[in-house]
Order: C-alpha cells, then sequence, then structure tokens
C-alpha cells in the first residue's frame, strides 16, 4: 500500500469512528434532555446535567493535545471511544427511586464522564485531518469540512435516534443498546486502524499547550463566543420551549412531541453538517487566499447578530404562524452559523504547523468547550428568568462579541 493509500484509509477510518462516537453523542444529549424533563426538572436543572459536560470538555481539550504530542494520535482515539462506553454502561444503572438531588449529581458525573470522551475523540480526528490531508488544490479545507459536516450531519441522526429510541424502548434499553454497538465500533477501529499518524514524542512539554500565536488566540475567542451563540438557545431554551407548544403533558403527546422535537433538532444539525461539508464550494475558497477566507468569517459571523434579534422579537410579539416562523429562522442562523464554523475549523489548522497540531487543536477546542459552557449554563438562566426571547437576544450579543474577535484576525 503507498504512503498516500495509507493515509486515505487512515482518514477513512478515523472519520468512520468519529462517526460512531457522535452518533451515540447525539442520542445520549437527547434521550438525557427529555427524560429528565418529563421527570419534573425544571429549566436551570437541566441546564446543570450538561455542565460538567461541557467543563470535563475544557479540561480535556487542554491536557489531551499534550497527552496526543506524547503518546500519539491512535491513543486518545481509543481512550475516547473507551470512555464513552464506560459512562454509558454508568447511566443505565441510574434508578428511579433516588432523588432530584442525587440523580442530577449523578448525571453529571457521568456527563462529565462523556465530555471527556467526546473532546478525546473531536481532537483525535481533527487533529489528524492536518497530517493525512493533501497540500494542493484546497485539500486541506476540503478534507476538514468532509469530517465536520459529516460528523454533525451523523450528530443529527443521532438527536433523531436518542428521542426515538426514548419513546419507543424507554431509557434503560435505549443506553445499553448504545453501549453494545459503540463497544464493537471500538473493536473493529482497534483491529483496521493501518499506519500513518503520529506516535507521539516523550519530549513533549504540558507548557507547550498554551500557544503564543495571536491568530490562533483570537480565533479560539472568536470560537468561544461563536458556539455561546449557538448554545445559548440549543441546549435547553428551543426544546422546552417547543415542548410547551406541542404538548399538555398526557403520554401520547409526550411521545408525539419527543419525535418532533428530536425531528427538528436532527434536521437542524444534519442541515448545519451538509452545510459544513459544503462550505469550500460556498465560499469559492479553492481560488481564495487565507486572508481573503478570514474576512468570510468575519462576514457571515456578523450576520448572526442580526437573525436572533429578529427572532426574539417575532417571539415577543408573537407573529402570526410564529412556530413556522422560529423554524425558518433558526434554520437560516444555522446556515450562517455552519458556513463560519468550517471556516473556523479550516483556519485553526492553516495557523498551525504539523509539529504543534495537536496542542493548538486542543488549545482551540478548549476554547470551543468554554463557549459552549457558558451557553449552556445561560440557556437554562435566560430561559428560566426571560422565556425564549431573552434566549435569543443573549445570542446576539455573544455573536456581537465573535465578531470583534474575528476581526482581529490577520
Amino acid at each position: 500500500m503507498s504512503q498516500t493509500d495509507k493515509g486515505l484509509a487512515a482518514y477513512i477510518t478515523v472519520t468512520a469512528a468519529y462517526w460512531a462516537f457522535m452518533l451515540t453523542d447525539g442520542a445520549l444529549r437527547m434521550l438525557v434532555l427529555l427524560h429528565f424533563h418529563t421527570l419534573g426538572f425544571s429549566a436551570v436543572q437541566l441546564a446543570y446535567l450538561f455542565l460538567l459536560y461541557e467543563f470535563m470538555g475544557i479540561v480535556t481539550n487542554l491536557s489531551a493535545g499534550w497527552v496526543a504530542a506524547r503518546f500519539g494520535l491512535t491513543f486518545t482515539l481509543y481512550a475516547g471511544l473507551a470512555a464513552q462506553i464506560v459512562a454509558l454502561v454508568a447511566l443505565a444503572q441510574l434508578d428511579p427511586s433516588w432523588s432530584v438531588a442525587t440523580s442530577v449529581v449523578f448525571v453529571m458525573c457521568v456527563q462529565g464522564l462523556s465530555g471527556v470522551a467526546k473532546d478525546l475523540s473531536k481532537m483525535s480526528a481533527k487533529s489528524a485531518v492536518k497530517v493525512l490531508a493533501p497540500t494542493e488544490g484546497g485539500g486541506l479545507f476540503r478534507w476538514v469540512a468532509i469530517l465536520t459536516g459529516s460528523k454533525n450531519a451523523v450528530k443529527g441522526f443521532g438527536f433523531l435516534l436518542g428521542a426515538g429510541l426514548l419513546a419507543v424502548a424507554g431509557f434503560q434499553t435505549a443506553i445499553w443498546t448504545m453501549a453494545v454497538v459503540l463497544a464493537v465500533i471500538l473493536a473493529g477501529t482497534f483491529a483496521f486502524m493501518p499506519s500513518g499518524l503520529p506516535t507521539g514524542k516523550k519530549s513533549a512539554k504540558f507548557s507547550q499547550v498554551f500557544s503564543k500565536d495571536r491568530n490562533i488566540n483570537r480565533l479560539s475567542l472568536a470560537r468561544m463566543f461563536l458556539f455561546g451563540a449557538r448554545d445559548v438557545w440549543f441546549v435547553v431554551g428551543i426544546p422546552i420551549y417547543f415542548y410547551s407548544v406541542l404538548s399538555d403533558g398526557s403520554t401520547d403527546q409526550n411521545r408525539a412531541a419527543f419525535f418532533m422535537i428530536g425531528t427538528f433538532m436532527a434536521v437542524w444539525i444534519i442541515l448545519y453538517g451538509l452545510v459544513q461539508g459544503l462550505a469550500p464550494r460556498i465560499l469559492n475558497a479553492k481560488d481564495k487566499s487565507t486572508p481573503e477566507v478570514v474576512q468570510s468569517a468575519i462576514t457571515s459571523v456578523a450576520a448572526l447578530t442580526v437573525i436572533p434579534v429578529a427572532l426574539a422579537v417575532a417571539v415577543w410579539v408573537e407573529v402570526p404562524g410564529l412556530t413556522l416562523v422560529v423554524v425558518a429562522g433558526l434554520l437560516l442562523f444555522g446556515f450562517v452559523f455552519a458556513v463560519n464554523s468550517s471556516v473556523h475549523s479550516y483556519l485553526i489548522l492553516a495557523f498551525t504547523s504539523a509539529e504543534r497540531v495537536t496542542m493548538d487543536v486542543g488549545f482551540y477546542y478548549m476554547s470551543n468547550a468554554v463557549g459552549r459552557l457558558i451557553g449552556t449554563l445561560l440557556s437554562g438562566l435566560s430561559y428560566q428568568l426571560g422565556g425564549l426571547p431573552l434566549c435569543l437576544m443573549t445570542a446576539a450579543l455573544m455573536a456581537a462579541a465573535s465578531t470583534l474577535a474575528a476581526m482581529r484576525l490577520r
């Protein structure tokens, strides 16, 4: 097998493992959110369930780059898949007789382990692209866009899968099914992973994780606010809002609401992933320099400031056909968000070097996790205090902050 073929085989194997992980990650999020909402958890309590998940993402991304630089990318990929299996098995032990406080603490801890798993897997897959992608003809942007876009499409199917499994099979059966499937995927990945990924250097120092490159630091700040702007309405606000519109709390309406909420979340993520994959074509990036791609990032994130403001006003005044207006507006938000996110994923790899790739990518996705943590917390708080309009106005403020950070890229 030629070196090129080995690189492609490694890329395909890493991508397939990442797909399997993200399918369970999306399903688990919907299972936890909808299951505990039906148990009577408030918006803030639901947000608490995901806080440790996001916080551990910060810790993991900060250290995972160094771990991968020292022990190799395959090590962190296998560790991420294994940790998710352990998290699923642990969550299956949840006892309905526990108090609300005990259940919240337990699920927070399990979600924390799942957060570690997700970011080990993400950092491994994204860093592998820098090493394996062809350098000519915009190959790096294409490979990044394919991996990131397909991952989010798969995660979207995971949202639908989680809602469907909860409605049809119940919480416990759904969790055990995902654990078994992921264990099979881990075994297959270990068996068929070809050579081609870095094996690590024992001389790598943890202090090297922190980047001294201004572009990487500014891009990381823009990324933090960008994902905060998405999660402030996505994590708690919009699912609970739709549940309040679609269900009166009866069993039959609950099931119908689960499917409809899961379908919306799935469609949003799937379309988001498809747009990410098409971003190089949308921006005609093959014929553009990095400075021109930077300008695209600034332009696209600036548009995200306007959309949530318009939606917040629409919800506040209760315009006719409000649910359709909200759905259409959030899909438009997703289109602009996807283009910007794809540009970010390309820029972090364009700005870094092959020698520092795992550390810079880890630092960058640490900022991503900080944004998700802030967005998750504000999603519960803002919905509790001001409903969906306040969630959307908070999203607009965070998008504006992301625009300011992106404008300082050079």
